[in-house]
């Protein structure tokens, strides 16, 4: 990435038009200053081509087009600073027009309209965010940018490198509740360490976070210095995984240059669960009296012969609670029957519940549709228990069944309250599953 110390070069344009200069200009990324006859700085852009995308300018369809009819009779002379990458000139182009505040890039004064990358430094384990609205407290700002997908793009090849969170999960350091939390995809694709769910110390992760800001603020030499003398003392330290880690990140730096428009690289959006704002959907959804904090799940599975077997989840105030998970062999039902099945179950989670004197969750979800949750009600009927608040979650389409109410619900797949009831009901399945395995092996060991 070129330096903010770097001067811009700027041909002897005495008693040559623009348009020949832009035919001079390198066919690398880079950043382009259009200055007018007094030598001020009249717009900043960047390009991917800077003799490309500079020439364009010069053409019969700019001359009348809206936004460049004004700029183009203006301009002198054209200086330009060559970058590494696109990525390289989407951060310096921004950082040059909140220098200089060039008068036909006049519009970006408007700090609520147009995007910034944003970093929430008073967190424990801080995340990168895009956003329109930034915060005017405990933030680090770069911007604006002028291209929203760009700058989308810009944060997934980053993440690719730095491997930080753009989630909005509250994580305090040594919460062990996180420990049982369940990373998103991003994880998975290697471009996130998981803070969520405590794989890596605070210390680390703002490690990532301040090399990140040292790449953003256009000092990439010191970067790969310091990374490259970390990667070697690693090694002296015979840490081998991590000194490959630091060099795989080096490379990664150092071959920043992108294929195709950087827009490409836009994510679609990963649907982590926010525990907070899930429990609080889950409140106004339901119209409930308060915030739900303990929301448990079962599920039946069936194991090969017909065995039946199930699991019950519990989660406080949003996040899993492993030692309340319990799991089922079914006493009373033989061969196939979801509806006995999940009536023997609620019958002996809620005995129990009675008998040792304990509250009741806040929710209770079942897996399944209208049939499982009408099993569910009739067994409490049964044993002349009041109910919690119940419903069921139908995985096919992700109804939502509530009883009393003849028609299934379907929320918006953005809901978080839908995302956390998703979450207690995967996990259900997922214990439910790991007992029938359990069980299985046992089987075919004694076999």
């Amino acid at each position: 990435m070129a330096s903010d110390s770097q001067q811009p070069e700027s041909p002897n344009s005495e008693t040559r038009p623009p348009v020949e200069i832009a035919r001079e200009l390198p066919t690398t990324p880079g950043v382009y200053l259009m200055k007018d006859e007094l030598g001020r700085v009249i717009y900043v852009g960047k390009a991917v081509n800077l003799r490309s995308r500079v020439g364009s300018y010069f053409t019969a369809a700019a001359a009348v087009d809206r936004r460049t009819a004004d700029l183009v009779p203006e301009i002198r002379d054209i200086a330009h600073i060559e970058t590494d990458s696109e990525v390289d000139a989407l951060l310096l182009e921004a950082r040059l027009i909140k220098d200089i505040q060039p008068r036909f890039n006049s519009e970006l004064k408007d700090d609520k309209t147009f995007p910034y990358l944003e970093i929430s430094v008073r967190e424990d384990f801080p995340r990168i965010e895009f956003t329109r609205t930034p915060q005017s407290k405990g933030t680090k700002l770069y911007g604006p940018f002028t291209n929203a997908k760009k700058l989308r793009g810009t944060i997934a090849v980053l993440q690719r490198i730095f491997r930080f969170r753009t989630c909005t999960l509250d994580i305090e350091d040594g919460d062990d509740r996180w420990r049982w939390f369940r990373p998103c995809l991003l994880h998975s694709i290697n471009q996130c360490t998981a803070p969520c769910n405590l794989r890596v110390t605070k210390e680390e992760y703002r490690k990532d976070i301040n090399r990140l800001k040292l790449f953003l603020d256009g000092k990439k030499d010191k970067l790969l210095k310091d990374m490259r003398a970390e990667m070697q003392a690693a090694s002296k330290e015979l840490k081998f995984e991590k000194a490959a880690r630091i060099r795989d990140e080096i490379d990664a730096l150092e071959n920043l240059n992108l294929r195709g428009d950087l827009e490409e690289h836009a994510q679609p959006e990963v649907f982590y669960i926010d525990p907070k704002k899930g429990m609080a959907g889950l409140k106004k959804t339901f119209k409930l009296p308060e915030l739900p904090r303990r929301i448990e799940g079962i599920d039946i599975a069936h194991l090969q012969g017909g065995e039946t077997v199930a699991s019950l989840v519990q989660f406080i105030d949003g996040l899993p609670f492993k030692h309340g998970y319990k799991r089922y062999k079914i006493r009373t039902v033989d061969g196939v029957d979801d509806f006995a099945s999940m009536r023997e179950v609620v019958t002996r989670r809620f005995r129990r519940l009675e008998q040792e004197g304990e509250a009741f969750p806040d929710i209770l979800l079942i897996d399944g549709g209208k049939g499982q949750l009408s099993s569910a009600m009739q067994a409490l009927e049964d044993v002349q228990i009041d109910p919690p608040f119940t419903i069921s979650l139908a995985k096919r389409e992700e109804e939502i069944y509530i009883p009393g109410e003849p028609e299934p619900r379907k929320l918006s797949k953005h809901s978080y309250g839908l995302r956390l009831l998703q979450y207690v009901r995967d996990e259900s399945h997922r214990f439910a599953q790991h007992y029938h395995h359990l069980l299985r092996k046992k089987a075919t060991f004694e076999e």
